[in-house]
C-alpha cells in the first residue's frame, strides 16, 4: 500500500508542471514556465545579448532548450510584458528590475 501511495504522489508531481523549473538534458537546458493563461512566451538571456526567443507548448507549460554549460541571466516575455518567476538566484539589472540567474556550478 505504501508502495502504491509514493507512485501516486511520483505521478502527481511529474503532471503538468511548477511554476517555473529546469533540466539540464546533455549540453542543453530546458527551461519550463507554467503560465497557462499566456498567448505567447518569449525568452531573452544574456547568452546572446537577450535576444527574444519564441517557446512552444509542452504539456501546458512554455519550453525552451538553451546551451547550459555556462552561466546566463534572463527573463521572460509574457504577451509582451516582461515576467521575471520565481528563481533561486536574482539580481538588479540596469532598468530598475530584476534577472533570473542560472549558474550550472551551483
Amino acid at each position: 500500500m505504501i508502495r502504491l501511495l509514493i507512485f501516486g504522489a511520483m505521478l502527481f508531481g511529474m503532471s503538468g508542471c511548477a511554476s517555473h523549473y529546469h533540466q539540464l538534458h546533455g549540453n542543453d537546458l530546458f527551461l519550463y514556465l507554467n503560465e497557462p493563461d499566456a498567448q505567447k512566451v518569449l525568452f531573452a538571456c544574456s547568452l546572446d545579448g537577450y535576444q527574444p526567443h519564441e517557446t512552444h507548448k509542452e504539456d501546458g507549460c512554455w519550453v525552451i532548450a538553451v546551451p547550459g554549460r555556462e552561466p546566463f541571466r534572463y527573463f521572460y516575455l509574457l504577451d509582451d510584458s516582461v515576467y521575471l518567476p520565481d528563481c533561486k538566484l536574482k539580481e538588479n539589472d540596469d532598468f530598475g528590475t530584476q534577472n533570473c540567474i542560472f549558474d550550472p556550478r551551483l
